[in-house]
């Protein structure tokens, strides 16, 4: 199953999220979303409705490409936030630097 997929490129990036990323999937995720940017550097935002689970990793993840996409004056954004996944960036207080709709 993709667990990740650009969904549109008007305006911003969009990708939708599906699943479980976690430590085991982080790298191909970090590079398939990496590419996209590189590719087409504006602001990129995270559809997090069919995702269903994120480790330690992954918030790593998150915040590397947050700190890159800001180095470059863009933004990362996620939406859809499943309540126990909103709570993990909660409790790194990473919904102090990223916008979690």
């Amino acid at each position: 199953m993709q667990q990740v997929k650009l969904i549109s490129t008007d305006g911003k990036l969009a990708f939708s999220l599906t699943g479980e990323i976690d430590s085991a999937t982080s790298e191909d995720f970090y590079a398939e979303v990496k590419a996209a940017y590189l590719h087409d550097k504006k602001d990129v935002e995270f559809d997090c409705t069919l995702l269903t689970f994120i480790d330690s990793t992954m918030l790593g993840t998150f915040v590397k490409l947050f700190k890159e996409l800001k180095a470059d004056g863009n933004k990362l954004s996620l939406k859809n936030v499943q309540p126990r996944i909103r709570k993990l960036f909660e409790i790194c207080s990473l919904d102090r630097l990223m916008e979690i709709k």
